[in-house]
């Protein structure tokens, strides 16, 4: 690490205490970028990283609602406006009991160069709150989301911020966002992504962040001449994310084994095909139930979560390729290596960060296909980028014209990151390649655009 990189990680620590999971997320691009900033002095000189680290906006308001017993609860609601420089603020709204500042400076940290990456104009931003949506009724959670809104909604809008969702949000919770931003508002615009395909939704933006993973994958094995066809693959999740993920796997001749929630997970060596991945779908999305059902259902063995491990024994079953998509740091050092012990030599991220700093320098010092996040799961934010072109020309696209979009971005993305590894003297490093290729588009428009 230069002594650059530490002066400045030095600060970030100081002026934000107790936000590890920030920390993290800043180390991991500052050290890709460091030799960009000594071929760069002028990034030096406008102080460029010292601004990218500081958001633009912070927003923390009090979420007061009336569950169905009558009683009062209050949540603390968030929005993070990172930075606006190559567009509008665009990032996702988490709504789960581990939702804090910290939590969310590093997804809107991590924004900012993903959506730098998709090749659409899109700043970085991330909000939500610390309200948990398991076990609310349908009215509980309307009646959160709309005292949540009344206080967004002061903050967002088409051409400022357009959130979406992301853990705890799904189409009922973008909806009654919407009705109640709509209300409030009185216009219909399209503020958040991710909308019912009735009013303003795109096609393929639920499957969008699971396929244009897979996508990636297949991209990066595309550079060995290799195809997903037949490959053993481990998924973690069983949200939006892993299920579309699963979908496309084996659209492209994969073969799932593994799937798993907050409990624990179910290990299907026949594989999860297309019949009991609706079972999946159903269970998760319509009776929200638990994956443990899976097992029971297909007679398969399931594993459930054991606090005491130091590893998650998901992640150690023989397979060619890993999909995690569940939630931040799920991959820790002895979960990489027992992968690597397993013949795993594609890991493709469809979370936010969930390979720890340990586990990806062993994957980078193996030399596997490894697609960090920010890049392989762009999909999701890049289909959102779709979404709000279709509304600002009220017009919807067929599914096959969203779908060869997203393919063409993932596509986009992949080169952008394989020629800026290659540029700055680490070929096949993603990592590097997708922090310097997000950066240096964000920073030249900083540079554009003056002090502000």
């Amino acid at each position: 690490m230069s002594n650059f990189v530490q002066e400045v990680m030095a600060r970030v620590r100081a002026k934000n205490p107790a936000e590890p999971e920030f920390h993290q997320a800043v180390q991991e691009v500052l050290e890709s970028i460091s030799v960009v900033l000594e071929r760069h002095p002028e990034y030096r000189k406008a102080k460029i990283v010292e601004r990218i680290v500081e958001p633009e906006r912070v927003i923390m308001f009090r979420v007061p609602w009336v569950d169905d017993s009558g009683e009062v609860q209050i949540n603390r609601g968030f929005r993070i406006q990172m930075n606006s420089a190559i567009g509008p603020y665009k990032g996702g709204l988490r709504l789960h009991p581990t939702v804090n500042l910290g939590v969310l400076k590093f997804l809107a940290f991590e924004q900012v160069f993903k959506n730098s990456l998709t090749t659409l104009p899109m700043g970085g931003s991330k909000g939500g709150s610390d309200f948990d949506p398991k076990g609310k009724s349908d009215n509980e959670v309307m009646r959160f989301c709309q005292s949540f809104m009344n206080e967004l909604f002061r903050h967002i809008g088409p051409d400022t911020d357009v959130p979406a969702g992301d853990i705890g949000v799904g189409g009922r919770e973008i909806g009654f966002l919407f009705g109640q931003y709509k209300k409030l508002c009185n216009e219909f615009t399209g503020v958040l992504t991710g909308k019912g395909l009735a009013w303003g939704g795109s096609l393929v933006r639920p499957e969008a962040t699971g396929y244009g993973n897979v996508y990636f994958a297949a991209e990066m094995l595309s550079t060995r001449g290799e195809s997903l066809k037949g490959k053993m693959c481990l998924v973690s999740g069983s949200g939006n994310v892993a299920q579309y993920t699963v979908e496309k796997i084996n659209h492209l001749g994969g073969k799932v084994v593994t799937m798993s929630d907050s409990a624990g997970y179910i290990y299907d060596e026949a594989g999860i095909g297309e019949e009991k991945l609706k079972f999946v779908m159903d269970l998760k999305n319509f009776r929200r139930g638990r994956i443990k059902e899976y097992a029971d259902k297909y007679k398969v063995p399931y594993y459930p979560i054991d606090p005491k491990l130091d590893y998650n024994p998901l992640w150690n079953h023989k397979a060619h390729c890993a999909f995690p998509s569940a939630t931040q740091n799920e991959i820790n050092a002895k979960d990489a290596q027992n992968l690597i012990n397993n013949g795993v030599y594609v890991v493709s991220e469809g979370a936010n960060m969930p390979t720890t700093p340990d586990g990806v320098n062993i994957f980078i010092n193996k030399g596997i296909l490894y697609g960090p996040g920010k890049a392989a799961n762009a999909g999701g934010v890049s289909t959102s980028g779709l979404e709000m072109s279709q509304n600002s020309m009220r017009y919807s696209w067929s599914r096959d014209e969203v779908d060869q979009k997203l393919h063409g971005i993932m596509k986009s993305i992949h080169k952008a990151c394989v020629e800026a590894a290659a540029k700055y003297g680490t070929p096949g490093n993603y990592v590097n390649g997708a922090n310097i290729a997000g950066f240096i588009k964000v920073a030249d428009a900083m540079m554009d655009q003056g002090i502000v």
